[in-house]
């Protein structure tokens, strides 16, 4: 029983060491327990801050990335839009070109045939010259073979001479 009653004298000596070690913490630990307290409360705030700055500094990154790669398709789509323009008016500019040749050589061909045709013609108008001076040779030839077809031959033309 003797452990639970207390004793004056041991509560005093208690009491004091209680106070020595109050007082030497007081004077020695408190202070440097505090400041690092404070310290490592300051170092964590300057974390947290620091977080914070980063992470405000990583959105302005990201904002800045979409907006540089907006940019990007932007211009990428106006090249796209200026090749593809460019191609529809190489391939215009092509179809052109290529009618105006065509019709070159479509006049050049009436141009060749209307020289070739009017060849044609005039060996045809030749070839029948010559034929009808071979057939009245061989008319007149025949006509005239006999003295009185001769006279009377000339006389017609005579009189159609003088009616012309």
């Amino acid at each position: 029983m003797s452990l639970l009653t207390p004793n004056p004298g041991l509560i005093f000596w208690m009491l004091v060491v209680f106070l020595l070690v109050v007082f030497i913490l007081a004077k020695f630990a408190w202070k440097p327990i505090l400041k690092g307290l404070k310290d490592r409360e300051n170092e964590i705030q300057g974390a947290l801050d620091l977080a914070e700055r980063t992470r405000a500094e990583m959105a302005q990154l990201k904002s800045d990335n979409e907006k540089l790669i907006a940019e990007a398709n932007a211009i990428r789509d106006q090249i796209l839009r200026d090749a593809k323009d460019a191609a529809d008016r190489n391939i215009a500019e092509s179809k052109d070109r290529a009618a105006i040749e065509g019709q070159k050589m479509i006049e050049s061909a009436r141009e060749t045939i209307r020289n070739e045709q009017a060849v044609a013609v005039s060996k045809i108008r030749k070839e029948v010259a010559t034929l009808s001076l071979e057939i009245a040779e061989k008319v007149l030839h025949r006509e005239l073979s006999d003295k009185v077809a001769q006279e009377k031959l000339i006389a017609d033309l005579a009189s159609s001479a003088r009616l012309n």
